[in-house]
């Protein structure tokens, strides 16, 4: 079994497009469990029951993943590109976040700031070892240093995943540094 491209066919499904296997999210992003595991069979890619479905969220290094808790439904934690609202508190950050990205993405980023681009959310990072692992997956890696208690001072929102990602809806130029 392949578990990693399993996990990340269930994330493009959970987190951007639910209609591949023929499921629906609702409005809190949450899919039927036994829906996923009929839709994922169906589609032949990969060949999944609760049992590897259960691994694939209790291993998941990044906690993408989480249960209802009569544990019938699941969800992706953050990271969607389609409108749902999983349920998150407004959460006063430390005086710190950091965002982790690829070279490629600087001249961008120098220009108009941390944009979601497609997602609901930025994504942070509490400290800055994640951030360089995070920015380390497209290329070589630049680190922002974010002004997040300045933000949160000044009015912006922030919101804590589960999975402990820091999550705004942008980081205007003046709150980041480069690392």
């Amino acid at each position: 079994m392949d578990k990693k491209n399993t996990s990340i066919f269930i994330s493009l499904i959970l987190r951007h497009k639910p209609e591949v296997i023929g499921i629906t999210l609702n409005q809190n992003g949450w899919a039927d469990v036994d829906s996923l595991i009929d839709g994922i069979n169906r589609s032949g890619k990969y060949s999944i029951d609760r049992q590897i479905l259960d691994e694939i969220v209790r291993t998941d290094e990044k906690q993408r993943y989480s249960y209802s808790a009569d544990g019938k439904k699941i969800r992706a934690n953050q990271g969607h590109s389609v409108t749902v609202d999983v349920e998150l508190e407004e959460t006063a950050p430390p005086e710190y976040l950091w965002h982790g990205t690829a070279e490629k993405y600087v001249s961008m980023i120098e220009k108009e700031g941390l944009k979601p681009k497609s997602r609901l959310y930025v994504h942070l990072s509490a400290d800055i070892g994640t951030a360089r692992k995070v920015g380390t997956r497209h290329g070589k890696p630049v680190i922002y240093k974010i002004l997040s208690g300045k933000m949160h001072r000044q009015g912006y929102r922030f919101f804590l995943s589960v999975n402990g990602v820091w999550l705004a809806k942008k980081v205007p130029l003046n709150f980041m540094e480069k690392v």
